[in-house]
């Protein structure tokens, strides 16, 4: 058996932080579409919360070698947005 059996940076959890981050942004980018707006705005603001989470979480461990960087930073773009977008929206109703 010369084989190590030590886990390596690529095995670690923390690999699938920024796919995470971009399927949730995804998701809460999702409610841009004009026809969508209303009936995803709990996910909006879920999926936009999770995501910039898991997107920062994710590029800290990608500029240490773990993870991909851009996934993460992608993540972390569209779950801003979709986070943000409803108070933007809103915001000039109750102003």
């Amino acid at each position: 058996m010369s084989r190590t059996s030590t886990p390596e940076g690529a095995d670690a959890p923390a690999t699938l932080l920024g796919p995470t981050a971009l399927g949730l942004g995804l998701a809460a980018a999702a409610g841009l579409c004009p026809l969508l707006t209303f009936g995803l705005l709990p996910v909006m603001l879920i999926c936009g919360g999770l995501a910039v989470t898991f997107g920062l979480t994710g590029i800290h461990y990608a500029r240490r070698g773990i993870g991909r960087l851009w996934t993460a930073t992608t993540g972390t773009v569209l779950g801003a947005i979709g986070f943000v977008y409803p108070f933007v929206l809103f915001l000039p109703l109750f102003w």
